[in-house]
């Protein structure tokens, strides 16, 4: 009966989901619809849809996990940074960005970028897009990872029928409803998601003795209750954690400026004053999120504490709010659907990120590779064809990557968080605040920021020592000096561009 219950409510959740997408199919006339919900969108669901598609996954699986196996520390710096970065990026970039891609008629980040430099060749254009491709499949596999982990830890259904089923509904959404419907059922799933984790957090609390309790716990710990250290659960002791370790974990915050769905969001609200209001919703949420997401890391460990847990190691960790909330389910029927409310939290922290970063790569495939690269000639209908394929295409690649059940949801959205910040992040920034910048140097920034993503995480971090930092940060910072370099040593913009830089002002 219980299973039942639980299984029900995720059920409804899932075609209460479809159905937005198919509602909103009937309004996609066209690729500017399709892609961006026509700038139409209001300050209430822009802010939410951008922070529920930027907090993943690892919200409610990779960060508990990680709190629960390390303490505070590498968790809370990277809060911190993310917290920072998601206020600076709402301040600075979303009213430029707003403005200086409505004047220059741009419907994807590629494509702003291409027309902003007024690049003929369509350079930015092909080069944006493959960068897409590459990071946003790695990110939607973790997705796909994550929900194989939920249902197969709950009810033993098979890791890769349940990626499966998940891979079908979010598919089926995107494809029919296009940005609007994304955006929408991004707004509905962050409400989702605040409701677990308030559920998650309260219930824990209490199974685990109180609050006092949790936190005595937690004091015993070597290092689990400072920002200085880091337990190891293996031998119970703490390693420090470093200013290097400190200002490279802050360095997420970084990978807000060159996040493509979420600098969609800017680029399709209503009115560019009502980011305002936009922002303060989103910097809140964020902050609340995620402080919640720590502390029931701690929580988890205090229930393990209590024998209400059996230890989670390793990427089980990961899967700690699935199992509270298999604990909650056994209080009854309304405690069953609570708890399929909490697993459906999940799954919308899963499809609110995978959805937005099917719609950009398929932007990038439909808009920026095939018509603007490639200058093929389709009409309307062919280009939301190409994009619906690409779509698919994505979701299959996603589903053979994340085959492996033992894989980290965290450490894959940190890879892929690393290599749009990289390559993104410091050009976007240019683009918006520097004149002189050109076409060369963005390109160069782009092309070097997303090597250095390779380069660091596979050969020069492995050597440890003070190389053994998050990626995001050399290759931000290689991809900024590169993009100025190149730009100062290559011929200024012409008069034109620079009147049109001067009129997003």
């Amino acid at each position: 009966m219980i299973n039942i219950c639980i299984i029900a409510t995720i059920v409804i959740y899932l075609v209460g989901m479809l159905l937005v997408g198919f509602v909103y199919s009937k309004s996609n006339e066209d690729s500017s619809d399709f892609y961006l919900g026509g700038r139409t969108m209001g300050p209430l669901v822009t802010a939410m849809s951008a922070e529920a598609s930027d907090m993943s996954s690892w919200l409610l699986m990779g960060m508990p996990g990680l709190a629960y196996l390390t303490g505070i520390a590498s968790p809370g710096w990277t809060a911190i940074g993310l917290a920072v970065g998601t206020w600076l990026n709402w301040l600075i970039v979303a009213r430029r960005l707003r403005r200086y891609s409505a004047n220059l008629d741009a419907i994807t980040v590629p494509q702003f970028l291409s027309l902003r430099f007024h690049d003929q060749r369509n350079l930015l254009n092909a080069l944006g897009a493959v960068i897409i491709i590459v990071f946003f499949i790695p990110y939607t596999a973790s997705g796909f990872a994550a929900c194989g982990k939920l249902f197969n830890s709950l009810f033993g259904v098979d890791y890769m029928a349940a990626m499966v089923l998940s891979a079908v509904v979010i598919v089926g959404y995107t494809i029919m409803g296009g940005f609007r419907a994304v955006s929408t059922t991004d707004l509905i799933q962050s409400v989702v998601m605040s409701m677990a984790l308030i559920a998650v957090l309260v219930y824990g609390v209490n199974v685990a003795g109180g609050w006092d309790v949790v936190l005595d716990n937690a004091r015993s710990l070597p290092g689990y209750l400072t920002m200085a250290a880091s337990h190891n659960v293996a031998d119970n002791s703490a390693t420090s954690y470093s200013m290097l370790d400190i200002a490279s974990t802050l360095a997420w915050g970084l990978g807000y400026f060159g996040m493509p769905h979420i600098l969609l969001r800017f680029m399709a609200i209503e009115d560019e004053k009502k980011l305002v209001l936009s922002r303060r919703i989103a910097s809140v949420w964020v902050v609340i999120a995620m402080t919640a997401s720590i502390v029931i890391g701690m929580v988890g460990l205090g229930m393990t504490k209590a024998g209400a847990l059996e230890f989670l190691s390793g990427s089980s960790s990961e899967t700690l709010i699935v199992r509270v909330a298999s604990l909650i389910a056994q209080h009854g029927v309304l405690a069953a659907i609570l708890a399929g409310l909490i697993l459906a939290g999940i799954l919308a922290a899963t499809m609110s990120t995978a959805d937005s970063q099917m719609l950009a790569a398929a932007s990038s495939v439909s808009q920026n590779i095939l018509q603007e690269f490639g200058h093929m000639k389709l009409t309307e209908k062919q280009s939301l064809f190409a994009a619906r394929l690409t779509i698919i295409c994505i979701s299959v690649v996603g589903v053979v990557l994340a085959r492996d059940p033992n894989s980290s949801v965290f450490g894959i959205v940190s890879f892929a968080w690393a290599g749009f910040g990289g390559s993104f992040g410091a050009v976007v920034l240019c683009s918006l605040f520097w004149k002189r910048c050109n076409w060369q140097g963005a390109l160069a920034g782009m092309l070097s920021g997303g090597l250095m993503v390779f380069v660091w995480k596979y050969i020069i971090s492995p050597l440890g020592g003070v190389f053994g930092i998050y990626e995001l940060l050399p290759a931000f910072l290689i991809s900024l000096v590169v993009c100025v370099v190149v730009s100062l040593v290559t011929p200024a913009p012409s008069a034109e561009i620079e009147a049109e830089f001067d009129a997003a002002k």
